[in-house]
């Protein structure tokens, strides 16, 4: 049964309309899990920190975030330069997930952009590694006063494309990046790929799915119509 829909969620397929899509970059278009946690364990070692503590804190957050949260005393800068620097050169293991590449391809390239608490230079280095284009309207954690949770990556993502937030559908795959996209008015699509759906329900995602080859384009012109196959509350 086929259902289109403004903002409810729906268990079955499901057409949702929306201006533009907004992806986040790690866990929805990549998955870059093996370099953060080798980069990171070892920013952690070094300052006496608990690894796996430290990780599980990454996710979705610009690295001054994490820096700050752990070493709030510390030159953030110098630690920011030192973790960024080791991220550019780590690349391993860097993979592109299912139905990134097709979905992209599939959508008109003023419509859709990328909001990720990278900085602009990690992001390309990863993208560049997964072999996906880099969009010219990318808001990175270099354009922003504020990261995820804080609305600001979307809409300011949003205004790049000539639109609200609240007419974009977000794409996501931790809490943080959840609420970033649902206070900054959008509906969001979380993907199951890196924590679990009770979180990304309390969060307060629209839809989940597995990934990006759960949504597809059905048709392109005023608006975007996309497919979204079994997404579930």
């Amino acid at each position: 049964m086929m259902n289109e829909i403004l903002g409810s969620t729906v268990v079955g397929s499901a057409l949702v309309s929306c201006a533009a899509l907004l992806f986040d970059m790690d866990g929805v278009l990549i998955d870059s899990t093996p370099a953060v946690e080798r980069v990171w364990s070892v920013w952690a070692r070094k300052h006496g920190l608990d690894p796996p503590q430290v990780i599980a804190h990454v996710h979705g957050r610009p690295s001054r975030s994490t820096i700050l949260h752990f070493l709030p005393n510390s030159d953030c800068e110098m630690e920011n330069r030192d973790v960024e620097s080791r991220e550019i050169e780590d690349t391993g293991g860097i993979v592109l997930l299912p139905g990134a590449a097709e979905l992209l391809t599939s959508l008109p390239k003023d419509r859709w952009t990328i909001a990720t608490s990278c900085t602009r230079a990690l992001a390309e280095v990863r993208l560049r590694a997964a072999g996906l284009p880099i969009p010219e309207q990318m808001v990175t954690s270099t354009d922003v006063s504020h990261g995820k949770p804080h609305p600001e990556p979307f809409v300011k993502a949003a205004a790049k494309l000539g639109s609200p937030a609240s007419e974009c559908v977000v794409v996501e795959d931790v809490a943080a990046g959840v609420r970033a996209g649902k206070s900054a008015g959008a509906r969001v699509i979380a993907l199951r790929t890196t924590i679990r759906d009770s979180e990304l329900r309390d969060a307060g995602a629209d839809f989940i799915l597995d990934n990006c080859a759960d949504i597809s384009l059905v048709q392109s012109s005023d608006s975007l119509q996309l497919r979204l196959k079994g997404p579930n509350t």
